[in-house]
């Protein structure tokens, strides 16, 4: 791990001699808005390794992005690097048009104990979902950041994340008639356990959901980045921008389709991605990741 080319990645530039509350606040909050969540080396014909050094070429030394289990285990690599008590976690990720669970473990999630004090980090969730400060983790506590209310809920050693949504005010609605604006209160986000994991544990899951014909990361091409006041995500062919809380508890939504001829330019300018293949946009699920 060569810190100091992480931290030139993300834009880092604060002290990180103590491991502290306010230090891994401030690099996970740098981590977010510089590196994307994103599948699209599956569909540029690439495979996802679990290896950390891969990794690391592709996020830091590519300025690519990656979905949960390189994100998490990346970031877990610089928080070890910097002195934190790390521990992997699995966590099963709730898919709103099954009303479920997902049956086996399918999110790679960490847990930093700090003076004595437990918390939930995950680099790594995306799209509206991705808290934007580590979450203590204590039950029924509703915990406010600026994408919304988080809390967890925990019955019988099971943890519950669970997301308050606000209203969304969509400014175009003709580009958005597949845009989910039901009045859906609370958002489930997924559960998990303290069971520690060791990344082994991940490899079969990391070659399904890039394989598996009926993967959401199979049948959606996505891209997401937190910005400095909400979150920008190209989906197949749509790109929307989303600014949290633009008034009265209420998301502002834009939302524009584009061209293929668009696609490069637009995850240049948007993600600060160039891409070494061919990309394929494709987005053949109906399940909505807002």
């Amino acid at each position: 791990m060569d810190i100091k080319e992480y931290f030139a990645r993300i834009s880092y530039q604060g002290s990180h001699n103590k491991p502290d509350l306010g230090t891994m606040s401030d690099i996970f909050q740098h981590h977010i808005q510089a590196v994307p969540f994103e599948n699209l080396s599956i569909h540029c014909g690439e495979r996802i390794e679990l290896d950390l050094e891969a990794t690391y070429n592709k996020i830091v030394r590519k300025k690519r992005g990656g979905w949960c289990m390189e994100n998490n285990y990346l970031f877990s690599w610089v928080l070890k690097t910097l002195g934190y008590d790390v521990t992997l976690l699995g966590a099963k990720v709730y898919v709103p048009e099954y009303d479920a669970y997902a049956e086996e473990i399918d999110h790679l999630l960490l847990k930093v104990v700090l003076d004595g004090k437990s918390y939930i980090v995950d680099a790594g969730f995306g799209m509206a979902y991705q808290m934007w400060q580590p979450m203590e983790l204590i039950s029924g506590t509703d915990q406010p950041q600026t994408p919304g209310v988080f809390r967890f809920q925990e019955e019988s050693g099971i943890w519950y994340l669970e997301k308050v949504k606000r209203k969304q005010w969509v400014l175009n609605q003709s580009a958005s008639a597949s845009h989910n604006v039901e009045e859906e209160v609370c958002r489930r986000v997924y559960l998990f356990t303290l069971q520690p994991r060791d990344i082994e544990e991940f490899r079969g899951c990391n070659a399904h959901l890039q394989t598996a014909p009926d993967s959401l990361f199979v049948t959606k091409s996505m891209c997401s980045l937190q910005t400095a006041d909400g979150i920008r995500a190209l989906v197949g062919w749509k790109l929307t921008e989303m600014k949290y809380n633009y008034r009265d508890n209420m998301d502002l939504v834009e939302i524009r389709i584009l061209a293929d001829a668009d696609m490069e330019k637009t995850l240049k300018e948007k993600f600060n991605i160039t891409l070494d293949k061919k990309f394929v946009p494709i987005n053949t699920s109906r399940l909505s990741l807002f």
